[in-house]
């Protein structure tokens, strides 16, 4: 499922926080946004996921414009994982999972087969499903990220959003994390802190700064040592190892002018 932004604007108390931003991603790609702390990219994000009307510009999950579609509508298409996101309290991990069936059934619904078999493979597939009866408040922050991302898979969603979702983890489990998410294959737009684990995951990246697009395509092409140094101020380089995995590689003094 494609994903098309273009020409998005949004403003915050008066004050514009993105202009004219500009990005595609194709089906079963993995792109990442990344850039500076109050580039945009979060922002960016609440637009994609409706949250955040825009100013101007559009929106468009596979040729549909979400802001012409209701929220339950939008959400059989779009899932979003948002960096800390609590689930509701009292909750074992089973019925935190199943929430991500309601887009797809009206309030009183109940569960069918087709819903329990939505959730039962989001539970196998983020290898979550021995917890199932646990409380959500007793797991470790890796395992409440594994939840989370089992619940968006829940929705069946044709685009998965997600906003530094490996923030205040262990290298160990944010490598899992990602694995995971590669193995859905599904589309998937991120916003990643840590670019060398963005490098390593991502088919392309769009680099904001002060609101902008500033370039998007392969990382090789988009982490260049230029704007590695002009944009994150330090001076590496993208490189392809012959393993095949990209490595970011810093100068002994990255900081240096």
């Amino acid at each position: 499922m494609r994903l098309t932004v273009d020409g998005l604007h949004i403003a915050l108390g008066g004050s514009p926080v993105l202009r004219d931003v500009g990005l595609v991603v194709s089906p079963g790609q993995i792109v990442g946004l990344v850039g500076p702390n109050g580039s945009g990219k979060s922002t960016l994000l609440r637009a994609v996921y409706r949250s955040l009307r825009p100013s101007a510009g559009i929106v468009e999950v596979g040729g549909r414009d979400v802001w012409r579609l209701s929220s339950r509508a939008a959400a059989r298409h779009t899932a979003a994982v948002l960096q800390d996101g609590a689930g509701a309290g009292g909750l074992t991990v089973g019925e935190t999972v199943a929430l991500g069936r309601t887009p797809h059934h009206g309030v009183l619904g109940r569960d069918g087969e087709a819903d329990r078999r939505a959730i039962s493979e989001a539970l196998e597939s983020c290898g979550i499903a021995p917890l199932a009866k646990r409380d959500l408040s007793s797991l470790s922050g890796g395992e409440r990220q594994r939840v989370l991302l089992a619940r968006a898979l829940a929705q069946a969603p044709e685009l998965l959003v997600l906003d530094e979702l490996t923030n205040h983890l262990d290298i160990r489990a944010r490598f899992e994390l990602l694995g995971l998410i590669r193995q859905t294959g599904v589309t998937t737009l991120a916003v990643l802190h840590d670019l060398d684990l963005a490098v390593r995951f991502c088919d392309r990246l769009v680099v904001l700064h002060h609101g902008c697009a500033v370039v998007a395509g392969p990382v090789l092409d988009a982490l260049t040592p230029t704007v590695l140094h002009e944009v994150f101020g330090v001076r590496a380089r993208a490189e392809q190892h012959p393993d095949g995995v990209i490595r970011l590689t810093y100068e002994s003094d990255p900081l240096a002018p």
